[in-house]
């Protein structure tokens, strides 16, 4: 068994972290109504934990629903990037997954193996923008948290 680093480690509790600050709970989340300081209240997340079949391929998927008084800044490559496991328990099939848009949410489909039986923490970190009129666009960072359950 490999061992997970200490720089790993802090890193994923530094995202648990913030989204703690954010108002994030296990299971289907969403930004709370008022943002932490400095964090957009621009979208309303939702992710579900998964169940996939060891060895087996599997797409979990999430949304970001943009609030009213905000638009997608569509022309921005909306992304979830650096996919982890904590425990080694899943591995992801691309490194980035682009979002597609549908009406006013972006869809996220993340492709990912569990590799193990057993529940295991996920995390990302999105790169996603918004426009505000008039004349605010942004472009903001928000934690994936999540968990894969491995089912033999």
């Amino acid at each position: 068994m490999r061992r997970i680093s200490r720089a790993r480690r802090a890193a994923f509790r530094a995202v648990a972290a913030i989204a703690g600050a954010i108002g994030v709970s296990a299971g289907a989340w969403a930004l709370a109504e008022e943002p932490a300081a400095g964090v957009p209240n621009a979208y309303v997340i939702n992710v579900s934990d998964i169940t996939a079949k060891v060895g087996e391929p599997a797409v979990m998927r999430v949304t970001l629903k943009i609030r009213d008084g905000y638009r997608i800044l569509k022309s921005y490559n909306n992304r979830v990037s650096a996919l982890s496991s904590y425990d080694e328990g899943v591995v992801f099939e691309h490194k980035v997954e682009r979002a597609k848009v549908e009406d006013d949410t972006l869809v996220f489909s993340v492709s990912l193996r569990a590799t193990k039986p057993g529940k295991h923490p996920i995390n990302g970190l999105f790169r996603v923008g918004y426009i505000r009129d008039p004349g605010e666009m942004a472009m903001v960072s928000v934690p994936l948290i999540a968990n894969v359950t491995g089912a033999e």
